[in-house]
């Protein structure tokens, strides 16, 4: 197969969908490998590191489509990549299709195989694939928080592990799932107070068990919420539910009742967020201000640690992108039914039930159209 891997063009995305030793991988596997001309330098990667891995280089993005039956990326096609695309085009990325109407519509018209990094399940029901940009933006999560915390950057000036006869910074983290967790690794240590809410009792069982007295976990509902929100200088949101737009947990009449210079980092963003004041951001003006609060609503939060993101992601990834190009498609889904779960675009169609709903589009079970 020939796999090919393009320039992302998202604002200060410098990850990359593939790394040298995946590039080497699948060229003893007896694959082509075409990479974009200086795809790999926002993560360190030259052309040179490619092309001594076996990659040819290629100019321009629309060489890269031409060429490639199947497309390796970090984040979804832009509208400037959206004419590039082509029929039975394998799309191997993130797509979080949910909050993205008109990309949709463009894969369905365009009949191209959309698989979803994000969707893609393990045997327990978890998100592998999801899982190490969870990770680094929920580190990040409390990092910039804390950041826009400091008076310079119009926050209230509060350092979220205070100083000896002084109160620590209080953190609420709406969501116990990654992002929630390494949010609070984070936040505990740099000495906040942090306050985690979930649905999941089981999940809020498991997070006593492993944070101990370091956090306070509560019962997610509107009130517990509410009082939370209301108490914190920082709050994060982390709220996933795979594949479907986040649930708007955080209402504008909460957020326009927190004290002046509180920050919140909605990381469910790409998602079309859990707060009701987010609105997408990016790296070039990450925030805006409603009623005196910094909102941080950056949809490719890892892509500024683009270094580590590109190995963590890959690491992951690199397995069925692997498959998928030894076998096709659908063979590939045939042998590892999990990654069914990946397929939100088939033949035109949307197979993937909770981007169907809600977009408002008629669902095709993707087992019906192989």
């Amino acid at each position: 197969m020939i796999i090919g891997v393009p320039k992302e063009i998202k604002i200060s995305e410098n990850r990359v969908g593939l790394t040298e030793a995946g590039v080497r991988q699948l060229v003893l596997e007896g694959h082509k490998v075409f990479v974009q001309k200086d795809a790999g330098l926002g993560s360190m990667i030259t052309n040179e590191d490619y092309i001594n891995a076996g990659a040819e280089i290629l100019n321009t993005a629309k060489e890269i489509y031409d060429s490639a039956d199947m497309i390796v990326k970090v984040k979804e096609p832009l509208p400037d990549e959206y004419d590039l695309m082509k029929e039975n085009q394998i799309l191997y990325t993130y797509l979080h299709l949910a909050a993205e109407p008109q990309l949709t519509k463009v894969l369905c018209d365009k009949k191209v195989k959309a698989v979803a990094y994000e969707t893609i399940e393990d045997e327990k029901g978890g998100l592998p694939l999801l899982t190490p940009m969870s990770e680094v933006a929920g580190r990040m999560a409390t990092q910039v928080g804390a950041f826009y915390l400091q008076r310079d950057k119009g926050g209230k000036g509060i350092l979220l592990g205070g100083v000896t006869g002084v109160r620590r910074g209080r953190v609420t983290i709406i969501g116990g799932g990654v992002v929630g967790v390494n949010a609070a690794q984070m936040a505990i240590g740099l000495g906040a107070e942090v306050r985690i809410l979930d649905v999941n009792h089981s999940r809020l069982e498991y997070l006593d068990h492993i944070f101990g007295s370091r956090i306070n976990t509560v019962y997610s509902n509107a009130q517990n919420i509410e009082e939370s929100v209301l108490e914190s200088d920082l709050v994060i949101g982390a709220v996933l539910i795979a594949g479907a737009k986040a649930p708007r947990l955080v209402t504008k009449n909460m957020i326009e009742n927190m004290s002046d210079g509180s920050v919140v980092v909605d990381v469910a963003v790409d998602q079309g967020g859990c707060i009701e004041t987010c609105k997408p951001t990016s790296h070039v003006n990450p925030t805006f201000e409603v009623g005196g609060v910094i909102h941080y609503c950056v949809p490719n939060m890892p892509g500024v640690v683009a270094r580590t993101s590109t190995y963590a992601l890959t690491n992951v990834t690199f397995k069925y992108a692997s498959i998928i190009a030894k076998m096709g498609l659908e063979d590939a889904t045939n042998a590892f039914p999990l990654l069914e779960k990946g397929v939100n675009v088939y033949g035109g169609q949307v197979t993937y039930e909770p981007v169907a709903r809600d977009l408002g589009m008629e669902f095709t079970p993707y087992s019906k159209m192989i």
